[in-house]
């Protein structure tokens, strides 16, 4: 089955990390850009950073330039989201998304979504 699977999400306190992964099953990352994007509640969705297919562009929304990092392994079809100094306003369901070859960060370009993994910045 052709399908992206996020984990890594959880509760975590202001200011604290995770590690978001973004795996891909039933098909090979190495032609897809591979964007994040995350939703709170109530908002609408939001893009929050993006990988070209060879790694070697990356994008990221104002709002987390210089706390977010993102990065991939293709031998391992996987896609990462560094998520650092967290505040409460990150609270969101993350989704991973894939568009072939660049970013574009439009969610009309993705071709495959993942389910997401939420993440709860709460003290």
């Amino acid at each position: 089955q052709v399908q992206l699977v996020e984990s890594g999400g959880g509760l975590v306190q202001p200011g604290g990390s995770l590690r978001l992964s973004c795996a891909a099953s039933g098909f090979t990352l190495d032609d897809y850009a591979i964007g994040w994007f995350r939703q709170a509640p109530g908002k609408e969705r939001e893009g929050v950073s993006c990988i070209s297919s060879d790694g070697g562009a990356t994008y990221y929304a104002d709002s987390v330039k210089g706390r977010f990092t993102i990065s991939r392994d293709n031998a391992k079809d996987t896609v990462y989201l560094q998520v650092s100094s967290l505040k409460p306003e990150d609270t969101a369901v993350y989704s991973c998304a894939a568009e072939f070859l660049s970013c574009s960060m439009v969610p009309g370009h993705v071709v495959l979504w993942g389910r997401g993994t939420t993440v709860a910045v709460s003290s």
